[in-house]
């Protein structure tokens, strides 16, 4: 049994660590040698109801002890996890499942009837009914001889920008994500690991592989709440938590209260963290957030550490991979320049294979992010933007990420997304939808002069629209093409044609 497949790394975490705490879900208490033993039987359970090596076992659940069953009895067994986002319906729904084509799926009730709706007929089992296939409920199987490039898992892109993809995520991919992060975090077996975010995107299952990783503890919650997050994380007894850069201001914009320190957590992962909020996290709720870049497609390349920060930059090169930056033309660019980043790692299967349809992607090729980045001459690296989010407007090309930042600084907003809008000249228009700060009012035309004070003048949005909320995907991030899609409206604030805005809604 390899050490870079999820399997092994199971294994070797319950021989090293077998009676300590791993899994903590919901009333579920599980040691490492009793999750090895439920990954056995599960994948004895899942052959017993006709699950073979190979096969796509789909769920579309919510955070629940069964999907993390499934995830490690199907690696066992040697099938393929295809977590599906909760929020899928209609055509989006019909998409992923042409392109996954599971031959089993883990349903709640409501998540059922859509599967149904989109025409899904393979066979449905319901989390918590009788003939869900659970650990003790089957011999325990040996592991499969699964090789680290085996697809362990297909994780679908979340669709922010276009339709999403089957990623094809293999076994070691898993293991390079728990032994990088673990050590870019300090991880030791006497943490728990804290995360709320969803079972159907990357995150959360990279942090069950650093629990393994190092024999920590991993407790997962339902669902994020601004509100009750520090409580539930103190009640969790976490130490380390997991987050996006968009829950950081929302905590943030949170009334303080005893609960901000009422609790033992002095880490965090936070990807995409704003730089104007790294800062006061820290100082109000005593935890030190570490950034990177990373995607589904490939691993933690670039990161900081708890010792190593520097706002605004999302870290330096890990080790074992190499980046560049370059030009339209994949040429590269001198240091300070911008340019989208190339990344290639010499850890083998550290990346994801491919796309589901598509050919499998050489494992020593360079990787297109299709992120603009720059590097500084000391190797520190900071985002600038999604290239598909670069605006261009007169001539120039404008950075939403940059406008994003300066907006968020006003004092009267919570959260902010810039998004380009159809110019009547041709090119775009800088458009900026913001959700204000509880308590706060908010006047457009303040908000304007305050990016005229941080902007060049074809930067400053030329739109303003107030929300009561963003709409996000389940992951917290902004689904800015629906925005784009919503465009100027009636309630849209002008500054081309009017000194007053709408009343916030």
């Amino acid at each position: 049994m390899t050490s870079l497949t999820i399997p092994g790394l199971l294994h070797t975490a319950a021989r090293d660590h077998g009676d300590r705490p791993f899994l903590r879900i919901g009333d579920t208490v599980r040691t490492y040698r009793q999750a090895r033993e439920a990954a056995a039987t599960m994948a004895g359970a899942l052959a017993a109801r006709g699950c073979r090596p190979g096969d796509r076992i789909a769920a579309m659940t919510g955070n629940r002890v069964e999907l993390v069953d499934l995830f490690l009895g199907a690696a066992w067994l040697g099938a393929e996890l295809v977590p599906l986002n909760t929020g899928l319906r209609g055509s989006g729904l019909r998409n992923v499942l042409d392109q996954a084509r599971p031959t089993h799926l883990l349903a709640e009730d409501e998540t059922a009837e859509r599967l149904r709706a989109a025409g899904y007929r393979g066979t449905l089992w319901l989390a918590g009914a009788d003939d869900v296939p659970r650990p003790g409920h089957g011999p325990a199987l040996p592991a499969a001889p699964v090789r680290p490039g085996d697809t362990a898992c297909v994780l679908f892109t979340s669709g922010t920008t276009g339709t999403s993809r089957g990623v094809r995520c293999p076994h070691a991919q898993f293991v390079w994500w728990g032994r990088n992060v673990s050590g870019a975090l300090r991880l030791t077996a006497d943490d728990v690991l804290y995360t709320c975010l969803p079972l159907f995107h990357t995150n959360a299952l990279n942090a069950l592989a650093q629990a393994m990783t190092v024999g920590a503890a991993y407790t997962l919650a339902p669902r994020f709440s601004a509100s009750r997050y520090w409580t539930e994380a103190a009640g969790a007894g976490a130490t380390v938590v997991y987050l996006l850069g968009a829950m950081v201001p929302m905590l943030l914009a949170q009334p303080p209260g005893p609960h901000d320190r009422a609790h033992r957590a002095v880490r965090g992962l936070s990807p995409a963290t704003p730089a104007h909020a790294w800062q006061p996290f820290r100082e109000r709720f005593g935890v030190t957030l570490i950034d990177g870049f990373g995607s589904t497609e490939t691993n933690l390349v670039i990161g900081t550490t708890p010792d190593q920060q520097r706002p605004g930059y999302i870290g330096t090169l890990r080790d074992g991979f190499d980046a560049r930056v370059v030009d339209e033309l994949l040429t590269p660019v001198p240091d300070g320049t911008p340019g989208e980043l190339l990344v290639r790692s010499h850890r083998p299967y550290a990346f994801a294979t491919g796309y589901l349809g598509e050919p499998a992607e050489p494992a020593d090729t360079w990787r297109r992010t299709g992120d603009r980045v720059v590097r500084e001459p000391d190797g520190w690296f900071r985002f600038v933007d999604r290239i598909k989010d670069v605006i261009r407007r007169r001539g120039e090309n404008i950075s939403s990420c940059e406008v994003e930042t300066v907006v968020r600084s006003h004092p009267a907003v919570a959260d902010a997304a810039v998004f380009p809008v159809p110019s009547e000249l041709a090119e775009d228009e800088v458009m900026v939808a913001v959700l204000p700060r509880a308590g706060s009012t908010l006047d457009p035309a303040d908000l304007i002069r305050h990016c005229e004070l941080e902007l060049p003048p074809f930067a400053a949005p030329r739109y303003v629209d107030i929300l009561r909320e963003l709409p996000l995907t389940e992951t917290g991030k902004v689904r800015k093409a629906a925005l784009r899609r919503r465009g100027v409206t009636e309630t849209t604030w002008d500054r081309a044609t009017t000194e007053a805005g709408p009343p916030m809604r």
